[in-house]
Protein backbone atom coordinates (compact mmCIF):
# COMPACT_ATOMS: atom_id res chain seq x y z
CA UNK A 1 0.00 0.00 0.00
CA UNK A 2 1.19 3.25 -0.33
CA UNK A 3 2.63 5.23 2.46
CA UNK A 4 3.01 9.10 3.72
CA UNK A 5 6.71 8.98 2.31
CA UNK A 6 7.95 11.39 -0.74
CA UNK A 7 8.45 9.21 -3.66
CA UNK A 8 11.45 10.32 -6.32
CA UNK A 9 8.71 11.62 -8.82
CA UNK A 10 7.71 13.57 -6.14
CA UNK A 11 10.89 15.07 -5.09
CA UNK A 12 11.99 15.90 -8.52
CA UNK A 13 8.67 17.68 -9.43
CA UNK A 14 9.38 19.90 -6.21
CA UNK A 15 12.79 20.85 -7.21
CA UNK A 16 11.52 21.62 -10.74
CA UNK A 17 9.48 23.96 -8.64
CA UNK A 18 11.91 26.02 -7.50
CA UNK A 19 13.25 26.46 -10.84
CA UNK A 20 9.73 27.83 -13.14
CA UNK A 21 12.17 28.19 -16.49
CA UNK A 22 13.01 24.11 -16.03
CA UNK A 23 11.94 22.24 -19.14
CA UNK A 24 11.13 19.24 -16.83
CA UNK A 25 13.68 17.33 -19.09
CA UNK A 26 16.15 16.99 -16.50
CA UNK A 27 13.93 14.67 -14.14
CA UNK A 28 12.65 12.96 -17.46
CA UNK A 29 15.98 11.61 -17.94
CA UNK A 30 17.11 10.89 -13.27
CA UNK A 31 13.87 9.11 -13.91
CA UNK A 32 15.54 7.24 -17.02
CA UNK A 33 18.33 6.58 -15.05
CA UNK A 34 16.21 5.26 -11.85
CA UNK A 35 14.49 2.77 -14.01
CA UNK A 36 17.81 1.03 -15.17
CA UNK A 37 18.44 0.75 -12.09
CA UNK A 38 15.73 -1.10 -11.25
CA UNK A 39 15.72 -3.08 -13.82
CA UNK A 40 19.72 -3.88 -12.56
CA UNK A 41 18.75 -4.54 -9.51
CA UNK A 42 16.23 -7.19 -10.43
CA UNK A 43 18.87 -9.07 -12.35
CA UNK A 44 21.65 -9.34 -9.90
CA UNK A 45 19.31 -10.58 -7.29
CA UNK A 46 18.78 -13.49 -9.53
CA UNK A 47 21.93 -13.44 -10.86
CA UNK A 48 22.97 -16.94 -10.36
CA UNK A 49 19.20 -18.28 -11.12
CA UNK A 50 19.93 -17.16 -14.75
CA UNK A 51 23.08 -17.75 -14.88
CA UNK A 52 24.65 -14.52 -14.95
CA UNK A 53 27.30 -14.70 -12.37
CA UNK A 54 30.83 -15.08 -13.74
CA UNK A 55 32.81 -14.01 -16.13
CA UNK A 56 32.09 -12.54 -19.98
CA UNK A 57 34.50 -13.81 -21.64
CA UNK A 58 35.73 -10.10 -22.88
CA UNK A 59 38.04 -7.59 -21.50
CA UNK A 60 36.73 -3.65 -21.75
CA UNK A 61 38.87 -0.55 -22.73
CA UNK A 62 40.24 -0.46 -19.08
CA UNK A 63 41.43 -3.73 -20.20
CA UNK A 64 39.82 -5.28 -17.18
CA UNK A 65 37.42 -8.48 -17.19
CA UNK A 66 34.12 -8.05 -18.14
CA UNK A 67 31.58 -9.69 -16.39
CA UNK A 68 28.55 -10.83 -17.59
CA UNK A 69 26.64 -8.59 -15.45
CA UNK A 70 28.99 -5.52 -16.67
CA UNK A 71 27.31 -6.29 -20.07
CA UNK A 72 23.88 -6.75 -19.12
CA UNK A 73 23.64 -3.60 -17.14
CA UNK A 74 25.65 -1.40 -19.66
CA UNK A 75 22.53 -2.43 -22.10
CA UNK A 76 20.13 -1.76 -19.50
CA UNK A 77 21.58 1.60 -19.16
CA UNK A 78 21.52 2.44 -23.43
CA UNK A 79 18.06 1.03 -23.56
CA UNK A 80 16.95 2.95 -20.84
CA UNK A 81 17.77 6.26 -21.96
CA UNK A 82 18.61 6.34 -25.85
CA UNK A 83 15.26 6.96 -26.73
CA UNK A 84 12.99 9.56 -24.41
CA UNK A 85 15.19 12.62 -26.51
CA UNK A 86 16.86 14.42 -23.23
CA UNK A 87 20.20 12.57 -24.36
CA UNK A 88 22.93 14.12 -27.26
CA UNK A 89 25.09 10.78 -26.66
CA UNK A 90 26.38 8.77 -23.79
CA UNK A 91 29.70 7.75 -22.50
CA UNK A 92 29.81 4.17 -20.79
CA UNK A 93 33.50 2.33 -18.80
CA UNK A 94 32.52 -0.63 -20.57
CA UNK A 95 32.39 1.56 -24.11
CA UNK A 96 35.75 2.38 -25.87
CA UNK A 97 33.91 5.80 -27.55
CA UNK A 98 31.12 7.47 -27.19
CA UNK A 99 27.65 5.79 -27.40
CA UNK A 100 25.89 7.57 -30.32
CA UNK A 101 22.02 7.88 -30.30
CA UNK A 102 20.60 5.96 -32.54
CA UNK A 103 19.11 6.90 -35.54
CA UNK A 104 15.49 7.86 -35.22
CA UNK A 105 15.28 8.73 -31.54
CA UNK A 106 15.84 12.50 -30.66
CA UNK A 107 18.28 14.44 -29.51
CA UNK A 108 18.06 16.03 -26.38
CA UNK A 109 20.38 18.75 -24.74
CA UNK A 110 22.11 16.43 -21.98
CA UNK A 111 25.37 14.25 -21.89
CA UNK A 112 25.28 10.95 -19.68
CA UNK A 113 28.62 9.25 -18.73
CA UNK A 114 28.12 5.81 -16.40
CA UNK A 115 29.94 3.08 -14.73
CA UNK A 116 26.67 0.57 -15.30
CA UNK A 117 28.42 -1.52 -12.03
CA UNK A 118 30.91 -0.48 -10.37
CA UNK A 119 32.57 -3.51 -7.76
CA UNK A 120 31.59 -6.36 -9.90
CA UNK A 121 34.04 -8.65 -9.03
CA UNK A 122 31.93 -8.50 -5.87
CA UNK A 123 29.20 -9.97 -7.71
CA UNK A 124 30.28 -13.49 -6.94
CA UNK A 125 30.88 -13.36 -3.12
CA UNK A 126 27.52 -11.74 -2.74
CA UNK A 127 28.67 -8.28 -1.72
CA UNK A 128 26.94 -4.98 -2.76
CA UNK A 129 27.91 -3.35 -6.11
CA UNK A 130 26.46 -0.18 -7.60
CA UNK A 131 25.76 1.93 -10.59
CA UNK A 132 27.52 5.39 -10.75
CA UNK A 133 26.40 8.21 -13.18
CA UNK A 134 26.86 11.88 -13.90
CA UNK A 135 25.12 14.16 -16.41
CA UNK A 136 26.27 17.44 -17.82
CA UNK A 137 24.87 19.84 -20.61
CA UNK A 138 25.50 19.02 -24.21
CA UNK A 139 27.62 22.12 -25.90
CA UNK A 140 24.84 21.53 -28.68
CA UNK A 141 21.78 20.80 -27.47
CA UNK A 142 19.90 18.24 -30.07
CA UNK A 143 23.37 17.78 -32.44
CA UNK A 144 24.81 14.07 -31.74
CA UNK A 145 27.83 14.28 -29.35
CA UNK A 146 31.63 14.41 -30.23
CA UNK A 147 34.33 12.95 -28.09
CA UNK A 148 35.30 16.62 -27.10
CA UNK A 149 31.73 17.72 -25.86
CA UNK A 150 32.06 15.00 -22.62
CA UNK A 151 35.59 16.77 -21.82
CA UNK A 152 34.30 18.84 -19.32
CA UNK A 153 35.15 19.51 -15.56
CA UNK A 154 33.26 18.02 -12.90
CA UNK A 155 31.89 21.58 -11.80
CA UNK A 156 30.07 21.26 -15.04
CA UNK A 157 27.63 18.70 -13.84
CA UNK A 158 24.13 19.02 -13.71
CA UNK A 159 23.32 16.11 -11.38
CA UNK A 160 24.96 12.77 -10.22
CA UNK A 161 24.07 9.65 -7.99
CA UNK A 162 24.59 6.09 -7.50
CA UNK A 163 22.89 3.03 -6.77
CA UNK A 164 23.89 0.73 -4.90
CA UNK A 165 22.53 -2.87 -4.40
CA UNK A 166 22.74 -4.42 -1.23
CA UNK A 167 20.06 -5.93 1.59
CA UNK A 168 18.01 -2.61 0.49
CA UNK A 169 18.57 -0.80 -3.58
CA UNK A 170 18.95 3.04 -2.53
CA UNK A 171 19.36 5.32 -5.35
CA UNK A 172 21.24 8.47 -4.46
CA UNK A 173 20.88 11.39 -6.28
CA UNK A 174 21.86 15.33 -6.23
CA UNK A 175 21.01 18.09 -8.26
CA UNK A 176 23.31 20.94 -6.69
CA UNK A 177 20.78 20.97 -3.95
CA UNK A 178 22.12 18.58 -1.30
CA UNK A 179 22.28 15.35 -1.43
CA UNK A 180 19.21 12.57 -1.25
CA UNK A 181 18.82 9.11 -0.91
CA UNK A 182 15.79 7.25 -2.14
CA UNK A 183 15.11 3.62 -1.29
CA UNK A 184 13.06 1.02 -3.45
CA UNK A 185 10.09 0.00 -2.47
CA UNK A 186 9.80 -3.78 -4.69
CA UNK A 187 6.58 -4.45 -4.57
CA UNK A 188 5.33 -0.95 -5.44
CA UNK A 189 8.52 -0.55 -8.13
CA UNK A 190 8.64 3.50 -6.67
CA UNK A 191 12.02 4.79 -5.06
CA UNK A 192 10.77 6.98 -1.61
CA UNK A 193 12.53 9.11 -0.51
CA UNK A 194 13.97 8.12 3.10
CA UNK A 195 17.35 9.91 3.62
CA UNK A 196 16.93 13.82 2.94
CA UNK A 197 20.17 16.50 3.15
CA UNK A 198 22.74 14.15 4.53
CA UNK A 199 25.25 16.04 5.66
CA UNK A 200 29.13 13.96 6.04
CA UNK A 201 30.50 14.92 10.13
CA UNK A 202 33.82 17.19 9.29
CA UNK A 203 35.70 15.14 11.08
CA UNK A 204 36.09 11.09 11.73
CA UNK A 205 37.62 8.27 13.28
CA UNK A 206 37.29 5.73 9.96
CA UNK A 207 39.25 5.30 6.81
CA UNK A 208 39.21 3.44 3.52
CA UNK A 209 41.84 2.31 1.95
CA UNK A 210 43.88 -0.38 -0.06
CA UNK A 211 46.90 -0.99 2.27
CA UNK A 212 48.19 -4.10 0.25
CA UNK A 213 49.15 -0.89 -1.91
CA UNK A 214 51.39 0.48 0.92
CA UNK A 215 55.03 -0.29 -0.83
CA UNK A 216 53.56 2.05 -3.70
CA UNK A 217 52.46 5.12 -1.83
CA UNK A 218 53.62 8.72 -2.02
CA UNK A 219 54.99 9.97 1.35
CA UNK A 220 51.71 12.16 2.64
CA UNK A 221 49.81 9.30 2.20
CA UNK A 222 52.21 6.89 4.27
CA UNK A 223 52.26 9.88 6.95
CA UNK A 224 48.63 10.28 6.75
CA UNK A 225 47.67 6.02 7.17
CA UNK A 226 50.67 5.82 10.10
CA UNK A 227 49.16 8.40 11.87
CA UNK A 228 45.89 6.64 12.30
CA UNK A 229 48.01 3.39 13.08
CA UNK A 230 49.35 5.12 15.86
CA UNK A 231 45.85 5.78 17.28
CA UNK A 232 45.88 7.35 20.79
CA UNK A 233 49.26 7.20 21.67
CA UNK A 234 49.98 8.93 18.36
CA UNK A 235 49.83 12.14 17.22
CA UNK A 236 46.41 12.21 16.72
CA UNK A 237 45.36 10.96 19.85
CA UNK A 238 42.83 9.21 18.83
CA UNK A 239 41.68 5.46 17.63
CA UNK A 240 40.62 4.78 14.11
CA UNK A 241 39.23 1.88 12.12
CA UNK A 242 39.97 0.78 8.60
CA UNK A 243 37.18 -0.15 6.01
CA UNK A 244 37.54 -1.78 2.91
CA UNK A 245 35.11 -2.91 0.51
CA UNK A 246 36.73 -2.68 -3.01
CA UNK A 247 33.27 -0.93 -4.31
CA UNK A 248 33.77 2.69 -4.81
CA UNK A 249 29.55 2.62 -4.43
CA UNK A 250 29.72 0.71 -1.12
CA UNK A 251 32.82 2.45 0.69
CA UNK A 252 30.82 5.69 -0.75
CA UNK A 253 27.95 5.04 0.79
CA UNK A 254 29.03 3.75 4.20
CA UNK A 255 30.56 6.85 4.31
CA UNK A 256 27.95 8.65 3.34
CA UNK A 257 25.43 7.26 6.59
CA UNK A 258 28.27 6.93 9.14
CA UNK A 259 31.32 9.58 8.23
CA UNK A 260 34.47 8.85 7.14
CA UNK A 261 37.70 9.07 4.63
CA UNK A 262 38.13 7.10 1.23
CA UNK A 263 41.75 6.83 -0.44
CA UNK A 264 42.58 5.56 -3.29
CA UNK A 265 45.41 7.59 -4.37
CA UNK A 266 48.02 8.22 -7.23
CA UNK A 267 50.84 5.41 -6.18
CA UNK A 268 53.76 3.65 -8.28
CA UNK A 269 52.25 0.17 -9.03
CA UNK A 270 52.09 2.12 -12.81
CA UNK A 271 53.92 4.85 -13.10
CA UNK A 272 52.00 5.20 -16.66
CA UNK A 273 48.76 6.02 -15.03
CA UNK A 274 48.07 9.12 -12.23
CA UNK A 275 45.32 7.10 -10.35
CA UNK A 276 43.06 4.00 -10.31
CA UNK A 277 39.47 5.62 -10.81
CA UNK A 278 37.73 6.83 -13.58
CA UNK A 279 37.23 10.79 -13.68
CA UNK A 280 34.42 11.00 -15.51
CA UNK A 281 31.64 8.41 -14.84
CA UNK A 282 33.58 7.86 -11.30
CA UNK A 283 35.06 10.26 -9.44
CA UNK A 284 33.75 13.05 -10.36
CA UNK A 285 29.39 12.32 -9.87
CA UNK A 286 31.30 10.77 -6.39
CA UNK A 287 32.98 14.25 -5.91
CA UNK A 288 29.74 16.23 -6.80
CA UNK A 289 28.16 14.43 -4.23
CA UNK A 290 30.69 14.18 -1.36
CA UNK A 291 31.04 18.35 -1.56
CA UNK A 292 26.92 18.57 -1.71
CA UNK A 293 27.22 16.53 1.52
CA UNK A 294 29.71 18.85 3.09
CA UNK A 295 32.90 16.66 2.74
CA UNK A 296 36.03 17.47 0.84
CA UNK A 297 36.99 15.44 -2.72
CA UNK A 298 40.53 15.70 -4.12
CA UNK A 299 43.43 13.98 -5.98
CA UNK A 300 46.03 14.55 -3.73
CA UNK A 301 46.79 17.93 -4.50
CA UNK A 302 44.23 19.40 -5.99
CA UNK A 303 40.15 19.48 -6.15
CA UNK A 304 38.77 16.91 -8.11
CA UNK A 305 35.87 18.64 -9.40
CA UNK A 306 38.39 21.55 -10.63
CA UNK A 307 39.99 18.64 -13.09
CA UNK A 308 39.66 19.31 -17.03
CA UNK A 309 39.40 15.62 -18.34
CA UNK A 310 41.75 14.63 -21.55
CA UNK A 311 40.33 11.75 -22.22
CA UNK A 312 37.42 9.62 -21.74
CA UNK A 313 38.79 6.95 -19.76
CA UNK A 314 41.25 9.49 -17.73
CA UNK A 315 42.06 8.00 -14.33
CA UNK A 316 42.94 10.07 -11.09
CA UNK A 317 43.60 9.63 -7.64
CA UNK A 318 40.91 10.48 -5.53
CA UNK A 319 40.72 11.17 -1.96
CA UNK A 320 37.66 11.87 -0.30
CA UNK A 321 34.90 12.37 2.97
CA UNK A 322 35.04 14.29 6.31
CA UNK A 323 36.46 17.73 4.89
CA UNK A 324 38.69 17.94 8.48
CA UNK A 325 40.50 14.57 7.05
CA UNK A 326 40.69 15.58 3.36
CA UNK A 327 42.26 18.87 4.24
CA UNK A 328 44.81 17.36 6.39
CA UNK A 329 45.74 14.88 3.59
CA UNK A 330 46.11 17.89 0.69
CA UNK A 331 48.00 19.59 3.51
CA UNK A 332 50.40 16.79 3.72
CA UNK A 333 50.46 16.65 -0.25
CA UNK A 334 51.69 20.39 -0.45
CA UNK A 335 54.13 20.78 2.35
CA UNK A 336 57.74 20.15 0.91
CA UNK A 337 59.67 16.70 1.15
CA UNK A 338 62.17 18.11 3.60
CA UNK A 339 59.64 18.30 6.38
CA UNK A 340 61.10 15.65 8.70
CA UNK A 341 57.67 13.96 9.30
CA UNK A 342 58.54 12.44 5.84
CA UNK A 343 61.93 11.29 6.31
CA UNK A 344 60.66 9.27 8.71
CA UNK A 345 60.16 6.57 5.06
CA UNK A 346 63.56 7.40 3.08
CA UNK A 347 62.22 5.44 0.35
CA UNK A 348 60.00 8.02 -0.09
CA UNK A 349 61.98 11.02 0.84
CA UNK A 350 63.20 14.07 -1.43
CA UNK A 351 66.15 11.91 -2.91
CA UNK A 352 64.38 8.27 -2.52
CA UNK A 353 64.23 5.97 -4.84
CA UNK A 354 60.57 5.69 -5.27
CA UNK A 355 59.95 9.75 -5.27
CA UNK A 356 57.14 10.47 -7.43
CA UNK A 357 57.86 13.49 -9.80
CA UNK A 358 55.87 16.54 -9.29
Amino acid sequence: MLTERTTLTQFLIEERRRHPTSSGELNALIHDVALACKAISKRIASGALTGLIGKAGAVNVQGEQQQKLDVVANDIFLAATEWGGHLAGMVSEELDEPYPIPHGYPLGKYLLAFDPLDGSSNIDVNLSVGSIFSILRAPEPGAAAQLEDFLQPGTEQVAAGYAIYGPATVLVVTVGTGVHAFTLDSELGEFFLTRENITIPPTTTEYAVNSSNRRFWEPAVLRYVDECLDGASGPREKDFNMRWVASLVADTHRLLTRGGVFLYPRDLKDPAKPGRLRLLYEANPVAMIIEQAGGAAITGRDRVLDVVPTHLHERIGFIFGSYEEVERIERYHNEPEEDPALLDHPLYGLRGLYRIPS
